[in-house]
């Protein structure tokens, strides 16, 4: 199955990509194995986060529409919010995608976060090497949102794309660390509203102490994405960024932020969410120690 299936990703197939994905996310025999035999790969991950309500999708729609117009390939993968309860999650907000659904350059794919704290699905490193191997020019990746704990994206994406709307000014501030950490470029989307030119002086300001002559200014560019404006400008900056990244250091922390992810859920491979949650239903929770009952697992993870 998997020689089979190896095959027909570096040709291209997409059902191939498709059924490896699935067989990678369900951790099926031999996974490991079979992702320790894909080539290496140029291609370059972008991630595209921001607030609910930004317009991320409509610009990650936009942005397939420039790739195309290259004649090049683009893949999509769409994180979804899961509920913490059963892990499930809606997967339906890609209307603004439905154009592409059939595009044979275009791949789209829907994953649910399954109680991962950091926007992400947990398996989302082996996924885009999966679809970096089934050779796609460039690798869309749409998180849930951005905040102090969402930032995960630094460490899988060669660049990050930081999406804002003029009414995000107040919430600069509470949002200031992450976005300093993470952000590559960053897009004012539906520019056409008051306070677009406001938010671009706020973030000026932010980045103000952070720049150096040694270090690649960072790109604050104006979009509206539902009327196709900016695009050009922000495929560009982006291109522009995975050239720079290529003497950048930065690709080495990538690579080390994604194997110390690697390592560390093999570590804790045999602990088990809904286990625990059975274990904790059946005691006495009036006396509950936190810290006393997780205690018993670190021996697992000696």
């Amino acid at each position: 199955m998997w020689q089979t299936l190896h095959s027909e990703l570096l040709n291209g197939d997409v059902k191939a990509l498709a059924r490896s994905i699935s067989l990678v996310e369900n951790e099926a025999a031999g996974f490991e194995n079979f992702l320790a035999s894909l080539p290496f790969s140029e291609t370059k991950i972008i991630g595209v986060t921001g607030p609910p309500g930004a317009g991320k999708s409509t610009l990650v729609d936009a942005l397939i529409g420039e790739v195309i117009k290259e004649n090049k390939k683009a893949a999509v993968l769409c994180i979804d919010p899961s509920s913490p309860f059963h892990l499930g999650a809606l997967l339906g907000d890609r209307i603004r995608m439905s154009q592409w659904y059939t595009h044979p350059d275009v791949f789209i794919r829907s994953l649910a976060t399954k109680g991962s704290l950091g926007g992400l699905h947990p398996k989302i490193i082996e996924i885009t090497s999966l679809v970096s191997a089934a050779d796609f020019d460039y690798v869309f990746v749409e998180t849930v949102g951005v905040g102090q704990s969402e930032v995960e994206i630094a460490g899988l994406a060669d660049v990050t794309v930081v999406v804002l709307v003029p009414e995000a000014g107040d919430e600069i501030q509470s949002m200031k660390a992450g976005l300093m950490e993470i952000a590559d470029i960053f897009v004012v989307n539906k520019s056409d509203r008051p306070g677009a030119n406001t938010l671009i002086k706020q973030i000026q300001l932010m980045l103000a102490p952070m720049s150096s002559p040694s270090k690649k200014q960072i790109q604050i560019i104006k979009t509206i994405a539902s009327q196709q404006q900016g695009l050009p400008e922000l495929f560009d900056a982006i291109k522009n960024y995975k050239n720079f990244l290529a003497t950048n250091e930065k690709k080495y922390w990538l690579l080390t932020e994604k194997v110390w992810k690697l390592i560390k859920d093999n570590r804790i491979k045999d602990l088990n969410k809904s286990n625990l949650f059975e274990e904790i239903k059946n005691m006495d929770v009036s006396s509950f120690n936190l810290y006393r009952f997780a205690k018993q697992f670190y021996t697992i993870l000696d």
